[in-house]
């Protein structure tokens, strides 16, 4: 499978609905295989740089991008193994917003430039993690159900499906922005 935004057209959330569970954790398992290596390549600046919305490639800037998919990640993983672990659990909610308006990812507002690295290991080690242990859940496990207070309730394999494709989706827009960084698009 070619990694999102090279040649390939964005992903959907309901190209995942059919696929079989194991199927779903393989693509789960791919994680930052997603995003286009040139990424490292960026300099602060660029990683910096952020985008109108008519420019087709996402408005956040790439460090911002990579910040927010580390952290939906904590969120997806600890809601998965709720799902598991305790009946019926109740998820929070969070604001990305906040979260990238309080300068957690180092932006030029707030002078911080954090490293891209500590958000990709935090995505790789999580997934690897996390792949491994879904791969041991009985297929029973699949079907536990959890509350989202916005959306619902959720079974494990709707929240798989949705961190998959959540990031896959920001994988889409980050190799645009790369490509369009480096002059490659």
């Amino acid at each position: 499978m070619a990694p999102p935004g090279r040649g390939v057209g964005q992903p959907t959330l309901a190209e995942l609905t059919g696929l079989t569970t194991d199927l779903l954790v393989k693509r789960y398992r791919i994680g930052v295989e997603n995003f286009a290596r040139e990424v490292f390549e960026l300099n602060d600046a660029m990683l910096d740089t952020a985008f109108r919305q008519e420019a087709g490639v996402g408005r956040w800037p790439c460090r911002v991008l990579l910040g927010h998919v580390a952290d939906a990640e904590l969120a997806f993983v600890h809601r998965m193994r709720r799902t598991v672990a305790e009946e019926g659990p109740v998820f929070a909610v969070w604001d990305e917003n906040a979260f990238i308006d309080s300068g957690l990812y180092g932006t030029p507002e707030n002078g911080a430039k954090f490293p891209i690295g500590g958000f990709v290991a935090t995505l790789h080690t999580l997934r690897a993690w996390t792949g491994q242990w879904l791969t041991e859940l009985p297929a029973t496990a699949f079907d536990r159900v959890a509350l989202h207070p916005e959306r619902g309730e959720q079974t494990l394999r709707l929240i798989l499906q949705y961190a998959t494709w959540h990031l896959e989706h920001h994988a889409w827009f980050l190799n645009k922005k790369v490509a369009r960084l480096l002059g490659r698009a």
